[in-house]
């Protein structure tokens, strides 16, 4: 804008400066003694030199003089490179080598055409310069965009004891202005040395140093301070005020000076209504009237057709969303220019309308001159596109096209616009490519590269190549940190985001609320919530996404939710307001809480954005969280069509959460019928809820549907195809699956160790580990708690300690609480009761509930005296841990009855009551036709209890014919051997495989038990499968077991 500003100024200056040249032509014509330094300008952009100013005069004879004139006349505002070299001839023929005002003129002639080599050649030789000599060299090198040469000149002409003209300051303050921050601290320097002369007060001066300190700093005050000091105020100055306000996004100044202004009895120019329009762009994004009322103000004015105002208008309606407008002005416009062509792909690039960009870029490539600048906005718009294959394909083109003309090699731009559509479009080894391929790479290159890895998921290559371009010695900015430190957050790598987040620190970096915001994402992603807290109070401002990424990392933490909170309310009595993003974090927070989500929920019905998709599905998945699903059927209800697939997510999530997987299964089988996509989220979710009730053939149909829906081959849900199978006993198709899958990910191995581990095949388990190292797939921490499950049931200590050692050495995993669970597991099923209480003293942590949990279990399964001492200890350590959890009194209650301990049985089970918790019913259910139906042990509430009963006596004696003696010692009650035997006789599994057993059926039977099986059930079962010649499939708390011809997968060890 400062640009055309001055422009503007120089407009004017010229006309006046003509008019004196005229004035005093008379003069010049008849006099004998003409001084070579002429009064009219050497440059429109430059002032007169008066013969004042002349180090050389010479007398000239009439025929000289009309000679001299002619070339003056000739060639003083001339932009031709052959006009030049003409120039230059003629000086040298005509004897004019030391004529300052046509040197000034040649000089000024190769700045115009760009050959500032030659112009700097002549300028040197100059036998005498003035200042006009200089102001010329730093205005050209300053239109020739090398703001650097423009400097040092500048500061050799004050060397040289030349006083700066005030043309020569505007055009040193510009290229300080195009150098931006590295250009400040020059400026500065120049503001301090003009305040000392008149020059201060003089408008140029003024207007430069307005549009530098607008450029180079974030605030500005410091322009307003000096257009504030100025004596006469210029439609330019106002111009670049308001411009400077415009560009700094404070819209709501620009139009306090855009009135004040007006006030002032100046009209608004084509440029004062494109900064207008600029800042009303902004405004629309909440109130859409603010660009329309400055529209009916500019076609008031007679701007409307204006080529400059019609290109600002298409740009601020696009780029606030208001297409259908834009595209109508820039219809309706007589001429358009690449300016208003680019206004318009840029707004439907942001609209995520890359196709249309597209085709306006087409339809108008022959009718304008397309610059450099065409092709990289071109680009940009290609990794909009709906189908970003397709955009990937037609930037193939236009990178053959860009090459074949030579653009990308001396356009650091289009090489840059290059990564980011190929990144954008998912193609990162072409945007890798095509970085490698640049010749000159500048700051944004090495930006574009590192945040394309960081977006498609390639950490490792981002921090590599963040590595990389600090080892070059290269400065990284802020979008550069920034990208650095999603990546690592990525990686869950807290050590090296901690190194990236001191390298920001001493480069000053860290002040930049972008990565201030940053730095509290990536803290809350390795869950140092603490160091959140200190990065949010070391801030020295905040901006919305500070106080969302605070309240955000909150939101998978339940027990912070005060906290949360507590921020909210502060950012509330801060004066900012939320929007909807701030919303979506609150409510995460507290989803686990029913009451506050009502309460925040109906904060967010005041706020405009209520309506949107977004807020109906986060409040559907808050209460869905809390349990409320009728709020939730309610909202769902009311959305009508405005239902995405995340809201039928949600809702479905929801009913699972609940555990109503027939009304989830339901609204499945509902999206199929409304022709809704049924996409991988939703699928892998009922399937995971299908596998957590092991119910098989609502799996199945779940299998079907996404058959049905295409999406059977993705990866996530080929993963959680092969969970659900192998946690529903039907491991057998978890393997088939898992060996048609083309692409398996760390999921789909993991979900195929557990599976075998789970069903007692030990052996697959550790063969399919062996074969996911082979493939090159690095295995994680849930994939070692499979492992040494396998190792746990098959009692391969040594394996188990082997691949618990492997964590950390070979893999750098550091062993969590779960690992030291199956470690003492390992030990505790094999007897080794010295090396597990040598592993418990070794432990780097306290040993946590699940680890005493399994040790008691172990101490139930040895008679030992040593092990009933270690299961006290156990015992007391898990009252004191979580007193309130039933399971401890009824695992230290059972240990007691194992070894005959009846007293303390007794008082254990005192203990429980006193403590007002409630032991979890054992049951065992089936799946059929008719339903799934449910059994608890000495059930009486069944409809065919009668039948069922006596199918129980009747298999208990056909198996006492060939052996079979109840193991009394499971009854765990201080009864007579005949009550204790009645006690054995009916437990829930039993009492379900008789159910079966009364229906006719050759099929397998599969029974789920939420407990343990006993041993004297166990046995039961052994003897079942051998007289009836069925396999029988029993899912418990810790694993399957396949029960064939009177023998078991796990071979009597679990």
């Amino acid at each position: 804008m400062f640009h055309r500003n001055i422009l503007f100024t120089h407009r004017h200056l010229s006309y006046y400066s003509n008019s004196a040249s005229l004035t005093y032509a008379p003069f010049l014509l008849h006099s004998k003694h003409i001084s070579l330094l002429n009064t009219q300008f050497p440059d429109p952009h430059l002032p007169s030199i008066s013969s004042s100013s002349s180090h050389a005069s010479t007398q000239f004879s009439s025929s000289d003089h009309q000679k001299y004139e002619s070339i003056v006349n000739r060639y003083q505002y001339s932009c031709s490179h052959d006009d030049s070299q003409q120039l230059h001839i003629q000086i040298f023929k005509n004897g004019y080598s030391s004529d300052v005002f046509l040197l000034n003129t040649l000089v000024n002639i190769y700045t115009r055409i760009g050959e500032m080599i030659y112009a700097r050649k002549v300028f040197d030789e100059m036998p005498q310069r003035n200042s006009i000599s200089w102001s010329c060299l730093v205005s050209g090198y300053t239109r020739n965009n090398m703001p650097y040469e423009a400097c040092n000149v500048f500061k050799d002409m004050n060397c040289g004891g030349f006083t700066p003209v005030h043309y020569a300051i505007g055009s040193v303050l510009r290229a300080c202005q195009v150098l931006e921050y590295n250009g400040l601290r020059f400026g500065i320097q120049i503001h301090g040395f003009v305040s000392k002369s008149l020059n201060v007060f003089h408008e140029v001066v003024c207007n430069g140093l307005i549009s530098m300190y607008g450029k180079c700093m974030d605030s500005p005050d410091y322009a307003f301070f000096v257009f504030d000091e100025m004596r006469n105020r210029s439609l330019v100055s106002w111009n670049s005020i308001i411009s400077v306000y415009s560009n700094s996004g404070d819209a709501v100044s620009a139009f306090k000076l855009f009135s004040s202004m007006q006030l002032e009895g100046l009209q608004p120019t084509e440029y004062t209504f494109g900064s207008i329009i600029t800042a009303a762009s902004m405004l629309s994004e909440l109130n859409s009237f603010s660009l329309e009322q400055v529209m009916c103000t500019i076609q008031k004015s007679g701007y409307l057709f204006d080529l400059y105002v019609g290109s600002a208008l298409v740009s601020g309606f696009a780029r606030s969303g208001q297409i259908s407008l834009a595209k109508k002005i820039f219809g309706l416009m007589d001429v358009k220019n690449v300016i208003s062509l680019h206004g318009l792909m840029v707004g439907l690039a942001r609209q995520k309308r890359g196709e249309e960009a597209v085709e306006v870029f087409l339809k108008m490539k022959n009718l304008v001159k397309l610059t450099s600048d065409s092709y990289v906005i071109l680009l940009s718009t290609l990794g909009e596109f709906s189908d970003l294959e397709e955009g990937r394909r037609m930037g193939k083109e236009v990178h053959a096209y860009v090459i074949r003309n030579g653009l990308s090699d001396s356009n650091v731009a289009i090489g840059n616009s290059l990564i980011n559509m190929y990144a954008k479009c998912g193609s990162v080894k072409d945007a890798s490519s095509a970085f490698k391929l640049m010749i000159n790479k500048d700051d944004i290159s090495w930006n574009s590269i590192i945040t394309g890895f960081d977006q498609n998921g390639c950490f490792i290559n981002a921090i590599m190549m963040f590595c990389e371009m600090r080892r070059n010695q290269l400065r990284p900015g802020n979008f550069t940190i920034i990208s650095a430190l999603s990546s690592c957050g990525g990686l869950g790598l807290l050590s090296l985001g901690e190194q990236i987040h001191c390298e920001g620190v001493k480069l000053g970096l860290d002040d930049d609320v972008s990565v201030s915001n940053s730095l509290v994402d990536f803290y809350s992603e390795t869950g140092c919530i603490e160091n959140c807290k200190k990065v949010l109070s070391s801030m020295r401002e905040y901006d919305l996404v500070s106080w969302n990424s605070i309240i955000g990392a909150f939101s998978d933490s339940n027990s912070l939710v005060l906290e949360s909170v507590e921020y909210f309310i502060e950012m509330m009595r801060g004066g900012w307001r939320p929007n909807l993003i701030t919303f979506v974090n609150i409510l995460g927070a507290i989803s686990s809480v029913h009451e506050l989500v009502r309460q925040i929920h109906g904060l967010l019905l005041k706020h405009p954005f209520s309506d949107e998709n977004a807020a109906g599905n986060t409040t559907l998945m808050c209460y869905g969280k809390s349990g409320n699903m009728d709020d939730c059927e309610k909202i769902f209800s009311k959305m009508g069509d405005r239902r995405d697939e995340t809201s039928w997510n949600s809702m479905i999530s929801g009913y699972i959460h609940n555990e109503q997987l027939n009304k989830a299964m339901n609204l499945v089988k509902l999206m199929l019928t409304n022709g809704q996509r049924l996409d991988c989220f939703t699928l892998a979710s009922v399937l995971s809820a299908c596998a957590s009730v092991a119910t098989l053939e609502r799996g199945m149909e779940v299998h079907a549907c996404g058959v049905r829906a295409y999406v059977d081959a993705d990866v996530v849900v080929g993963s959680a195809l092969i969970d659900m199978y192998a946690k529903c006993g039907r491991i057998d198709y978890a393997s088939r699956f898992f060996k048609r899958m083309h692409v398996k990910n760390v999921y789909s191995w993991n979900s195929m160790i557990s599976g075998y581990a789970r069903h007692g095949h030990g052996d697959k388990s550790l063969e399919i580990f062996n074969k996911m190292k082979l493939e090159g797939q690095i295995p994680d921490h849930v994939t070692f708690v499979g492992v040494l499950s396998a190792c746990s049931h098959m009692g391969l200590v040594d394996q188990g300690l082997d691949h618990f050692n492997s964590m950390r050495e070979v893999y750098g995993l550091n062993p969590k609480m779960e690992h030291f669970s199956c470690m003492v597991d390992i030990l505790g099923r094999a007897g080794e009761l010295d090396k597990l209480e040598d592993f418990l003293n070794k432990m780097p942590v306290s040993p946590s509930v699940l680890i005493w949990r399994t040790v008691l279990g172990a101490c139930c399964r040895s008679n030992s005296e040593r092990a009933t001492n270690l299961g006290i200890q156990a015992g007391s350590k898990l009252l004191e841990l979580d007193p309130n959890n039933a399971v401890n009194y009824v695992l230290l209650s059972n240990m007691y009855a194992v070894k005959g301990k009846w007293e303390d049985m007794r008082k254990t089970r005192f203990l429980m009551k006193q403590a007002e918790v409630k032991k979890e019913a054992g049951c065992s259910w089936v799946s059929m036709k008719d339903g799934v139906h449910v059994f608890v042990a000495s059930d009486n509430s069944h409809p065919e209890i009668d039948e069922i009963y006596k199918k129980v006596r009747k298999l208990q004696g056909r198996m006492r014919e060939i052996g079979y003696v109840p193991e009394v010692k499971y009854a765990l009650h201080d009864l007579e051997i005949e009550n204790q035997e009645e006690i054995l006789s009916y437990h829930s599994e039993k009492l379900a495989v008789a159910f079966v057993l009364t229906k006719k059926s050759e099929l397998p039977i599969r029974i789920m038990k939420n407990l343990r099986v006993c041993g004297d059930c166990h046995t039961f079962l052994k003897y079942v499968s051998k007289i009836v010649g069925r396999l029988i499939v029993v899912r418990d708390s810790n694993r399957f077991h396949h029960f064939v011809d009177g023998k078991c997968s796990c071979g009597d060890y679990w």
